[in-house]
């Protein structure tokens, strides 16, 4: 309840702020968050290091002239932090403060990566108002996209558009008597002047662009906040409902309602534990639960490991079917081997600080069977119904009468197989709701495995 958010702080209907999600939500977001700051560093190393490649490869002016260029040492200096910051990124260290700080930092590397051209080339300052190098500018304020956060992506093009009004302001005035400015636009093509008309029009593109995709990524947060709660939710579902279920859930065209389900074979297992009032009696409510959560973890394990579905869990019971949501073959012997695993867990494993011995009786039934999703338009859970499924349960309630520990229906015997399994004729035997007499088998489980299992 800690994490559940004030009342005036609920979302409206239909949208989800990311301040009402759960902190487990607002984690993942995070670490997602994280990992694009990771892809972020790579990129922008390989794009840094591309363009040192490109810069050693190219042709330098004035021969064998011994000038010292520092694009060298800008762009050792840009490698360096993306490598530092590259780093930070992989350990999780990279608050808000110093993304937006790095930010602003790579941009003025990249603007006096370009200021220096003039010194390069020995050209005036507006010579590097023309380098196509600014398209980088584009490319750095884009990478910001991949976090999915837009205020890096409003830093990074703020940074951008005011570091290139400094870069006009310099070259306009570096030169007092010689300001180079010209409304000649054929004359600005040609020459170094400058045309202050084409370099606002970088800034409005700079600008326009950085809008654009702050407002798709405004956009596009809302919807990753949507997919990150929704699949959240759905992970923590599915431990309510079974995988078929789920998938059935998520795949269907057509919003799901109660009644939806299928007829067909299955094998049901029912099982609860012997002496469950006197423990209940015996034990503190904490105590109980506890216990009860440890005996569900050591019987559920052999349900699942063969292929059974845990349909539900009641008190102490539990209601299990084989071959439906699910598909699997020779499910009534699997039932039964996982009935024979049950009981050797059970003989081995102490539960609770006392270290009590809990036993359990099991009843198997096979045959046909409607499993599928009941309840309210609101409130719907997967479910198995039919004749059968009540015989599962009333051969579990017979174990008392008959001092057994698991009985079988003969369905389930014959298809078990009677050469894999030890069943013993108990007989036929009148089960409460039915008129006929239902033929039952029990099953002595040996503390050794069964071979094959």
């Amino acid at each position: 309840m800690a994490n559940t958010p004030p009342a005036s702080r609920k979302p409206a209907a239909g949208h989800v702020t990311e301040a009402a999600l759960p902190a487990r939500v607002r984690d993942a977001i995070r670490t997602q968050q994280e990992s694009s700051e990771v892809l972020i560093g790579w990129i922008q190393l390989a794009i840094v290091v591309t363009f040192s490649v490109l810069y050693f490869l190219s042709p330098k002016p004035h021969g064998d002239s011994v000038m010292v260029s520092p694009e060298p040492w800008f762009l050792g200096a840009y490698i360096g932090f993306t490598v530092v910051r590259l780093g930070l990124a992989y350990r999780r260290l990279l608050p808000a403060w110093l993304l937006h700080l790095s930010v602003v930092i790579d941009m003025a590397l990249l603007l006096v990566l370009i200021w220096s051209f003039h010194l390069k080339y020995e050209q005036p300052a507006s010579f590097y108002l023309k380098v196509p190098t600014l398209l980088y500018v584009f490319i750095f304020i884009s990478l910001r996209a991949l976090r999915f956060d837009t205020r890096y992506v409003l830093s990074a093009g703020l940074a951008a558009a005011a570091g290139w009004l400094l870069m006009v302001a310099y070259a306009v005035h570096i030169e007092p008597d010689d300001p180079m400015i010209t409304r000649d636009y054929v004359q600005y093509m040609t020459s170094n002047s400058v045309l202050l008309g084409a370099e606002f029009d970088k800034v409005i593109s700079i600008l326009m662009v950085t809008l654009v995709l702050a407002l798709a990524i405004a956009r596009a947060r809302d919807l990753l906040v949507r997919a990150v709660a929704d699949h959240s939710a759905a992970v923590e579902l599915s431990r309510f409902v079974p995988d078929r279920v789920a998938e059935q859930v998520r795949s269907s065209d057509a919003p799901v309602r109660a009644g939806q389900g299928e007829v067909g074979e299955a094998t049901i297992l029912f099982t609860d534990i012997e002496g469950f009032t006197t423990l209940s009696e015996r034990l503190a409510p904490e105590q109980l639960i506890n216990v009860l959560n440890e005996y569900f973890a050591v019987v559920s394990e052999p349900i699942v490991r063969h292929g059974g579905v845990i349909n539900q869990f009641q008190g102490d019971a539990i209601l299990a079917t084989f071959n439906m949501p699910e598909s699997l073959e020779n499910h009534a012997g699997e039932a039964v081997q996982a009935a024979c695993d049950m009981q050797r867990a059970l003989r081995r494993h102490r539960f609770g600080s006392e270290g009590m011995e809990l036993r359990s009786r099991i009843g198997i039934n096979t045959g046909r069977v409607v499993g599928g999703l009941v309840g309210t338009g609101d409130r719907l859970g997967f479910t198995v119904h039919g004749d059968e499924v009540n015989l599962a349960a009333r051969l579990e309630q017979l174990n008392k009468e008959h001092g057994t520990r698991i009985l079988v229906s003969r369905r389930t015997a014959d298809l078990a197989g009677r050469e894999r399994f030890a069943f013993a004729p108990i007989g036929s035997t009148a089960v409460r709701g039915r008129q006929a007499s239902v033929e039952i088998y029990s099953l002595q489980v040996e503390d050794q495995d069964e071979p094959g299992s």
